[in-house]
């Protein structure tokens, strides 16, 4: 029955007879097992192993024997009591023998099985549970967690078995204390023993780890919630942190010679724990057992006289040594990363100050921070070029990897600075300056390294910039690259570190780049918050545009005409049009302007009754009567060709949008000369300052007009602009800006109600497809055509119903049957009156020839990105403003063609990339369902080599694309094409082909369902 040791843990030598007292507790055992093996009752158990746990424990025999009958009772009272040495020593040879493991096997086995539930409570405490209760935790926890993953030959006796062994374990672990028990016991081997920290012993230590951090693995489905990672953990780590720092308090106290080996040999077992929780994705509850630990550790540290902190006074406390060791001695890099990194992020979310967080870092890292080269490549490359943290936590590694000094101290005040403050600086310049860094880095990537540099100059002098080398050239780099981008967010962190830089330079002359730009720099620019670290970027963006208008208001500052850079809300656009009520549009109009008429009656009353009325006029720019009255189209485009004459500029772009709204009669001859006016007209150069942007307001406004009313000879003239070397960046971002505005005014998105038209019964008795058999059950109505629901602006197929009677036994009120390829809608159908199909064409096809043609001043695919992604985004537009049309069908293939090129689709820029996606998403919500079916019916390849391709794609852009708002258009994009999917898939299968001779493709897998359990 004896087996072989199943650990390294050392004997306890130096005892003569040692061997010999090994050999007769396995004999012992030998006999208890040959006992239990031929029991016939309970009694029998109890006794053979009260026999065993006599010679161990100080057991209650009398309470035991109270539990069994006859003649049992007398041979466990008349059993002979040892003395504490004796037992000791028989205790010693017992666990550290081969009489333990053997022993566990038979009580967790035959024991726990057969007789253990027949045995009264009080004895199974007192002789059963002993065993691994007041047993050496270190040689209990390696019989109890390896058989977890044994299995028994029913499934009765498996739960069983697994039961009794959950109870010992929360029991020894949890409820005894028992993973403090085993810090306690490596901390006494070290001190007493000879051995200390040989080969064997450490991985003794490390295999008492694991086994400990395996037991919520191991433990079954259904077992005790206590056993879970989330409340195993907590309590393992709680009584691990508690276990060393009591361990170091005995040991400084005992001066004992081998208090460093020891204190190395207690942390070395905390530390394989603290690295295998971290290990098994549990960072986040060592910290939450951590974080207040350490603070009360601090606060014990600082005399109540005292109120700033200092290394000396943390030195001086006994407990702090374990601190010191704790993150060294963990050993494993990786889980000392991830430590440290839910450390700082559970820091930040608890709002801890940055005085009270950097003296925690410096408690746990300093020691390994100055020793170790890793560790200092953690904090300075990892933590500040690599990885995102709020803002807080960014000054905090700053203050202690960098600056290498607290908050607010004397050391920050004396402006003194260390060698890694330079080399840091130096690198983050460095790398900030690269263009493949804002066109490769998310966002809140780039976001972080600006804030980095921002508050490393914001300590900088004029003196030491002086010194440093190429960090002037750096910045001017990277602030040039920025400004060019069409990212609000980007631009802003270039003007925020051109600000800085500045009062570095002059503080007396701050560089103010922006209306938004404050003398207090914002440094977490909306996404570095520690709630929200990486805020969606277009809500960012539309804040920031709102402000920026809300500023060109109030101050009238004098500004160039700003770039439309970022694509509006695409995914609040990536959706049908919905429906509004024409009747409601109505009625609020006219509120509207009856609360307005209300409120200027009101308001000339109280001018009139006023002191002020009284004052005069200033008549000074009281020209409007004198002002030209413009008739004629050929009027208005010459004075719009006279620059030297600003005021009469001014008066036709006021009255241009009026007067080709007007339609006259010569609109369709004078338009294409009255566009090239427009377009080439000066605004920034003749407007008064501060009215630069009303002035071209004016002139797009007009443009739009002139591509309402006069489509085609408006497109003829903007279309070859709009690649000519005679116009600029600025005049091209104007074009497509005019054409979007025309295309949504065309497509007319207002919806009217009218009611469903019920059309005549069908009386043509000649055989048609169109229309159903009048075939059915008895009692059934006749067919009626009816309209299409929805709001769809095309009928793909005509739709029939007719009245059903019910099934005998059936009563169902309000049911009916119908014929068609959707659910009727009983009162109402919604209509569009969409202009926009009849000059789709003419708006697409001619600016998607040439836009990857390099000629002088024209370069869409490289310097003049902002172009080209305005110019695919007006393309999804209007792929919009068609859907559900047979020109969507037409102009579908042409822009997939456009968008598939690697060029595009691939572009180093998000904000081409983002154009793309909205482009992809508008694609597949303008086709019908029923055109696709058919594409793929009749072999057409193109729409389905197309959307496969949308799909795979944005399955790329989703999971490696740098930029977060690209990552989140790609999904938006895969979830429609998965719906259109579905809908195609529904119209294959609601289709008769057997009746029209035709069969479906071989393939038919060009178009997937991704995410099948969306």
């Amino acid at each position: 029955m004896a087996s072989t040791r199943s650990s390294s843990a050392p004997s306890p030598g130096g005892v003569d007879g040692e061997t010999g007292l090994e050999a007769l507790a396995l004999a012992k055992v030998a006999e208890a097992a040959d006992a239990i093996a031929n029991a016939a009752s309970a009694g029998e158990v109890v006794r053979a192993i009260h026999a065993v746990a006599a010679l161990l424990f100080p057991v209650d025999s009398a309470a035991v024997a109270g539990t069994v009958e006859e003649p049992f009772r007398i041979q466990i009272i008349e059993t002979v009591s040892l003395s504490n040495d004796e037992r000791e020593s028989w205790r010693r040879a017992f666990y550290h023998g081969p009489a333990f493991p053997t022993m566990s096997k038979i009580l967790l086995g035959n024991v726990a099985l057969k007789w253990l539930r027949k045995i009264h409570a009080s004895a199974r405490n007192e002789i059963y549970d002993s065993f691994f209760v007041k047993g050496p935790p270190t040689e209990v926890i390696q019989a109890l967690v390896p058989a977890l993953s044994e299995k028994e030959n029913s499934k009765e006796d498996h739960r069983t078995f697994c039961l009794n062994l959950e109870r010992l374990l929360i029991l020894c672990l949890l409820d005894n204390k028992g993973v403090s028990q085993i810090v306690a016991e490596f901390t006494h081997f070290n001190k007493h023993g000879n051995d200390v920290l040989n080969p064997d012993k450490t991985i003794f230590m490390s295999r008492v780890a694991q086994l400990l951090a395996s037991v919520p693995d191991k433990a079954r489905l259904g077992a005790s919630a206590a056993l879970t990672s989330l409340s195993f953990f907590k309590d393992v780590v709680s009584q691990v942190l508690a276990g060393a720092e009591a361990a170091t308090i005995q040991l400084t106290a005992d001066k004992d010679d081998n208090e460093h080996c020891a204190l190395s040999s207690a942390f070395l077992f905390v530390g394989e724990v603290l690295s295998r929780v971290s290990r098994r994705g549990s960072t986040g509850i060592l910290v939450a057992e951590l974080i207040p630990r350490i603070r009360n550790h601090l606060h014990r540290c600082v005399p109540s006289d005292h109120k700033a902190i200092s290394p000396e006074m943390i030195q001086h406390v006994y407990q702090s040594q374990f601190w010191f060791n704790m993150v060294e001695t963990m050993r494993d890099q990786h889980s000392i990363e991830r430590l440290t990194e839910e450390l700082l992020r559970q820091l930040a979310s608890q709002h801890i100050s940055d005085d009270e967080a950097y003296w925690i870092l410096w408690t746990l890292f300093n020691q390994s921070f100055k020793r170790l080269t890793v560790m200092r490549a953690m904090f300075v490359d990892k933590f500040l070029l690599w990885k995102t943290f709020p803002l807080c936590c960014l000054r905090w590694i700053l203050h202690y990897a960098v600056f290498e000094c607290p908050p607010n101290s004397a050391t920050e005040t004396l402006m003194q600075r260390t060698p890694n403050f330079f080399g840091a600086l130096q690198s983050f310049v460095s790398i900030w300056s690269r263009k493949e860094f804002v066109q490769s880095y998310s966002v809140e990537q780039q976001a972080y390294i600006t804030a980095a540099i921002g508050l490393c100059l914001e300590k900088l002098t004029k003196k030491e910039l002086e010194t440093t080398k190429d960090v002037l050239n750096y910045i001017l780099q990277g602030v040039s690259c920025r400004l060019e981008s069409p990212i609000d967010l980007i631009r802003k962190m270039a003007s925020a570190i051109a600000l800085t830089f500045s009062k570095v330079v002059d503080p007396k002359q701050p560089l103010y780049l922006d209306d938004n730009c404050c003398e207090n720099v914002d440094w977490e620019f909306g996404v570095l918050g520690p709630k929200e670290i990486g805020a969606p970027l277009h809500a960012v963006e539309s804040k920031n545009k709102l402000k920026s208008r809300e500023n060109k208001r109030n101050a009238g500052e004098k500004k160039a005409k700003a770039i439309k850079h970022d694509v509006p809300d695409v995914r609040a656009k990536i959706v049908e049009i919905k429906s509004v009520d024409h009747d409601q549009m109505s009625d609020t109009v006219t509120n509207g302007q009856f609360e307005e008429e209300e409120c200027d009656e009101e308001s000339m009353n109280i001018d009139a009754s006023s002191d002020s009325s009284l004052e005069p006029y200033d008549l000074s720019d009281d020209d409007t009567d004198l002002q030209k009255k413009f008739s004629h189209l050929s009027d208005l485009a010459a004075a719009l060709r006279k620059p030297d004459d600003p005021d009469g500029v001014e008066n036709a772009l006021s009255s241009a949008e009026k007067l080709v709204r007007a339609s006259p009669d010569e609109l369709r001859h004078n338009s294409g000369d009255l566009v090239r006016a427009l377009v080439h007209v000066r605004c920034s150069d003749l407007a008064m300052e501060g009215e630069e942007d009303s002035a071209e307001e004016k002139r797009q406004k007009a443009l739009v007009a002139l591509l309402v009313t006069c489509p085609f000879e408006s497109l003829d003239v903007l279309t070859k602009l709009l690649y000519s070397s005679s116009v600029d960046i600025s005049q091209r971002i104007l074009i497509i800006d005019v054409m979007t505005e025309a295309a949504q005014e065309l497509a007319e998105t207002k919806i009217t109600k009218t009611e469903q038209r019920r059309g005549n019964l069908i009386t043509d008795n000649s055989p048609s497809w169109l229309v159903p058999s009048n075939r059915g059950p008895p009692g059934a109505g006749p067919w009626r055509e009816v309209s299409e629901p929805g709001g769809t602006l095309l009928s793909w197929s005509q739709r029939y119903e007719r009245e059903v009677p019910s099934r005998s036994g059936q009563v169902k009120s309000g049911k009916s049957r119908k014929w068609g390829l959707g659910k009727a809608k009983d009162l109402q159908v919604e209509w569009s009156k969409n202009r926009f199909p009849l000059y789709a064409a003419a708006f697409m096809l001619p600016v998607m020839q040439g836009y990857d043609k390099r000629s002088h001043g024209v370069d869409l695919l490289n310097r003049d990105f902002v172009v080209l992604g305005k110019l695919i985004y007006m393309l999804g537009v209007c792929m919009k403003c068609v859907a559900m049309h047979p020109e969507a069908s037409a102009l579908a293939p042409a822009l997939l063609d456009m968008i598939r090129s690697r060029d595009v689709s691939q572009h180093a820029e998000a904000y081409v990339r983002r154009s793309v996606l909205f482009a992809a998403s508008c694609i597949l919500i303008s086709l019908h369902p029923s055109y696709v079916a058919s594409s793929l019916i009749e072999g057409n390849q193109d729409i389905s080599t197309g959307f496969e391709w949308i799909r795979t794609w944005a399955l790329q852009v989703a999971e490696a694309d740098p930029d977060t708002e690209c990552t989140s258009m790609a999904m938006t994009c895969l979830r429609l094409h998965s719906e259109m999917a579905l809908q195609t898939s529904r119209a294959l299968e609601s289709a008769d082909y057997s009746k029209t001779g035709r069969a479906l493709p071989n393939k038919l897998d060009s178009i997937i369902i991704p995410f099948g359990n969306m």
